[in-house]
């Protein structure tokens, strides 16, 4: 037995620090094994919900493609132009490939943090490894779809990002259900290893189902000036979302952002958040929060700064709007210096929409609904992403839609 199944065996039975406690084994395992698909060619009701969360048909706007839907990889595929470039495969494939990725296996994440990251090495159901070659700029973003097409099916995917020295590159991932899919869970472990003078955006969009959970576990390594930016947006309902990603930015002038959308409806339950840990000197990182909750959703919106090294500097916003007198927002704020040459801080709003603002709109002609849909679509503006201009008008489609849906 590896020794991370043996490590795992340990926290079968440890609940998350944060978030509801679930039983794990009232999921199902059984999957069935899908053929190679190539993404213009799903089912049109796959297709529809996968271009949801940003994942295109059209290959052609896109380096790379990787689709799973549930236990089996149907998709993966660079595009010739970027062949010799970068790499998108199954973890399970890349494993077979390369010796050294034993070096990148569970080194930022630890399979005994919880039940769901043990679950994840225990009961493993590949993911994707996607690497940028040393020295390269990839022009176009990569992709990559986690969907799951069965109702209370358990998927565990442990993902590798690996951007090489010098290199960029831009990703875009979206995580999805089926129409007739109501329940279920979703365990995605995410190792980033971002290196010298390398930049990686990372993009990750998720629109589950109102009965849904959640559990992303994502850890990521900064190297000398290098810079990991990464966004996360949250579309639909789900029963229960808990994620606490952390960077530790340990290179000399390295930098990390993280950003995150949130929309909680129904009753929905969401503790989100994002540590950055400053262990380089010169480095730098900034967290960024916006959420919305309607209905009866419960939303906690942590961020964490941690400066451990002189000469660092570190901000952390989060903003919330309610729209219900029933929802609940919790922002908590942390900053932690262990040294003399840190600067940290913080800001935190949390309130409902102001009335003179919907009467200023009103008095310029929009309906009380309109101009209520036009704060909250200015509230989730995914400006404060920093995507290239194409991708960010691709992922303004999708929030506008979600915003109007709201009102």
């Amino acid at each position: 037995m590896s020794k991370s199944k043996e490590t795992a065996l340990k926290a079968k039975g440890k609940p998350a620090a944060l978030g509801p406690d679930l039983d794990v084994g009232r999921f199902t395992r059984d999957a069935k094994t899908w053929g190679y698909c190539p993404v213009s060619s799903l089912p049109e009701d796959i297709a529809r919900r996968s271009l949801a969360v940003g994942v295109r048909a059209d290959e052609g706007e896109r380096a790379g493609t990787y689709f799973q839907i549930d236990h089996s990889t149907v998709f993966q595929k660079i595009q010739k132009k970027f062949e010799g470039k970068t790499e998108i495969m199954s973890t399970k494939d890349a494993l077979e490939k390369y010796d050294w990725m034993e070096d990148y296996w569970w080194k930022v994440v630890s399979a005994d943090a919880d039940k769901y990251t043990a679950l994840a090495e225990l009961e493993w159901d590949r993911g994707y490894f996607i690497r940028a070659l040393e020295g390269q700029k990839i022009t176009l973003p990569l992709q990559a779809c986690l969907f799951i097409s069965k109702d209370n099916l358990d998927q565990n995917v442990h993902n590798v990002i690996i951007a090489e020295p010098n290199s960029e590159i831009q990703i875009i991932t979206g995580c999805t259900v089926h129409p007739n899919v109501q329940r279920g869970l979703h365990v995605g472990i995410s190792e980033f290893f971002i290196k010298e003078w390398a930049k990686l955006t990372f993009t990750m969009i998720h629109n589950w189902a109102q009965n849904f959970d959640v559990r992303p576990r994502t850890g990521a390594l900064v190297e000398d000036n290098a810079t990991f930016v990464t966004n996360y947006v949250c579309l639909n309902p789900v029963k229960s979302l808990q994620m606490y990603p952390v960077a530790y930015c340990k290179g000399e002038n390295s930098r990390a952002r993280f950003t995150s959308i949130l929309y909680g409806a129904g009753d929905s339950y969401l503790d989100v958040g994002s540590k950055t840990v400053l262990q380089g000197t010169g480095s730098r990182a900034e967290v960024i929060a916006r959420a919305i909750a309607l209905d009866r959703a419960r939303i906690y919106s942590r961020g964490l700064l941690v400066g451990e090294k002189e000469d660092t500097k570190a901000h952390l916003e989060c903003r919330g709007l309610l729209l219900s007198d029933d929802a609940f927002i919790h922002a908590i704020p942390e900053l932690t210096a262990k040294v003399q040459g840190t600067e940290l801080s913080h800001e935190a709003a949390v309130g409902k929409i102001a009335e003179e603002q919907i009467q200023y709109l009103m008095a310029r002609g929009f309906s009380e609904l309109e101009a209520q849909s036009l704060i909250v679509r200015g509230f989730m503006d995914v400006g404060i992403l920093g995507l290239p201009k194409a991708l960010e008008t691709e992922i303004k489609r999708i929030v506008d839609t979600t915003a109007a849906a709201a009102i």
